[in-house]
């Protein structure tokens, strides 16, 4: 099959088309890169355009949202420096949950199937007191669970769903890869050997949660 970008469109309404431009370039540049003390302010215009966030949520500068109106933010929700919410479909991103800097999420992809590759989308949906670290990509229709932490520079292509209990009624810190599996066996004491694709702290062979990185305490110190 040979590909032809010259038939490939994507026919949005006019209305959105405008909508999308107001954002664009009339709005989201007078937000986007005022300091932290003006998360207020973005949320504020986010809203304005249609997102429904919560109380108490922080979003820091240099943060892209594609259609504030396919946001959801459920309250006390951090989004880290030049996070990217790449949202075709609809992004919803539940209670006590932090995206650290330069995440991700993207629910657009084309259907490389097709000669002209058209434009495909599916949502995203994060859980509560979920932690995804800093460079995180998050595949169009991925659901992650609740607790679950994903790993720094990681790349989720299907779901995650709640591990184990762990300690404290914290669940396992949980798959940062869903790609792959773990290259060597846990050691005591350590974090898994060669398995970077893995956030996970062992301790005595069991996984524990790692020191200091309850998600509340996260949220905190991303808000500090």
């Amino acid at each position: 099959m040979s590909i032809d970008l010259s038939r490939s469109r994507t026919n949005w309404p006019l209305r959105l088309k405008l909508r999308r431009g107001a954002w664009t370039y009339l709005i989201e540049p007078l937000v986007r890169w005022l300091p932290k003390a003006c998360s207020s302010l973005r949320v504020a215009a986010l809203r304005a355009m249609g997102a429904r966030i919560g109380p108490n949520c922080l979003i820091l500068p240099g943060v892209r949202v594609l259609m504030p109106w396919n946001l959801h933010l459920h309250d006390h929700v951090a989004i880290g420096e030049r996070a990217n919410i790449y949202n075709f479909a609809p992004v919803e991103i539940h209670r006590m949950t932090v995206v650290s800097q330069f995440a991700f999420l993207c629910t657009g992809s084309h259907d490389y199937r097709k000669n002209d590759m058209p434009l495909i989308y599916s949502p995203i949906i994060i859980g509560e007191q979920v932690w995804i670290a800093a460079g995180v990509f998050v595949a169009p229709g991925v659901e992650i669970a609740d607790g679950v932490v994903v790993g720094a520079m990681s790349v989720v292509t299907r779901s995650l769903p709640n591990q184990d209990p762990g300690i404290d009624g914290h669940r396992r810190l949980g798959v940062v890869d869903s790609t792959k599996a773990p290259t060597s066996t846990a050691t005591d004491g350590g974090l898994i050997p060669g398995a970077h694709d893995l956030n996970l702290c062992i301790i005595g062979n069991q996984c524990q949660p790692l020191s200091g990185c309850s998600h509340e305490s996260a949220s905190q110190r991303l808000a500090a």
